[in-house]
């Protein structure tokens, strides 16, 4: 008896995990470097909270339109290339059987035995094969623009609300630290994390977003610093 032997990849977290890291990292860094920029201009406790929660809002519904427009865009291109290739397999499928055997010359195959490979998976899906070899959209690759919106602005939301949390039960005088310190540990953590789900070195991860974050948060608190009061 034969077994088969399941291999675990990583690319069916592509999809949502690009939507997500980008969505919470955002959330972390524009938030944080928010309140640390408004704090740094000697703001008042509330002051530097509703600028928070206003960035919050305006950065999730924004994080929210930027992917779904996107990804819409990805989307219809994906349809006009399905849609064109379903008329050219229903007019022509002679020339459509030519160009799969050239794909899988290309890929290594004899030239007898691509053409068989070909006629066999026309005769099956001829769209599906055209959509998987020739257009190269997959399952995992392919647009979904609601699930991209979702994912960053809820990705987004729980990101802000971190720093947001960390500042609401700071005092003043210690709110640009603590707030500071406890957004790069997020960041650190949520670099390593987005690494190991996509089977990337977690260390180099880390490195970079956190330094990213701190250069983002020392930059908008010169700018509070300077244009403060």
């Amino acid at each position: 008896m034969t077994s088969t032997k399941h291999e675990p990849h990583r690319s069916q977290h592509i999809g949502w995990l690009r939507a997500a890291v980008l969505g919470a990292n955002d959330g972390i860094v524009s938030t944080a470097s928010l309140i640390v920029g408004v704090a740094a201009s000697n703001a008042n406790h509330n002051a530097i909270m509703v600028a928070g929660v206003a960035g919050l809002v305006a950065g999730a519904v924004s994080m929210a339109a930027g992917e779904y427009v996107s990804v819409s865009s990805q989307a219809d291109t994906e349809k006009a290339d399905i849609s064109r290739e379903r008329i050219e397999i229903e007019t022509d499928t002679e020339s459509e059987i030519t160009e799969l055997t050239a794909i899988y010359v290309g890929r290594g195959l004899d030239l007898s035995l691509a053409r068989q490979v070909a006629e066999q998976l026309m005769a099956k899906d001829a769209l599906k094969a055209h959509i998987r070899d020739e257009l190269g959209f997959s399952e995992t690759t392919r647009a979904r623009p609601v699930l991209a919106a979702f994912s960053s602005a809820a990705a987004f939301t729980i990101g802000a609300a971190l720093p947001l949390l960390a500042a609401s039960i700071t005092p003043l005088g210690q709110l640009s630290l603590i707030v500071s310190i406890i957004s790069l540990v997020f960041l650190a953590v949520l670099g390593a994390l987005a690494a190991y789900v996509g089977g990337a070195g977690m260390f180099v991860s880390a490195v970079r977003v956190t330094f990213w974050g701190a250069l983002a948060m020392w930059l908008t608190a010169a700018v509070g610093r300077l244009f403060g009061s």
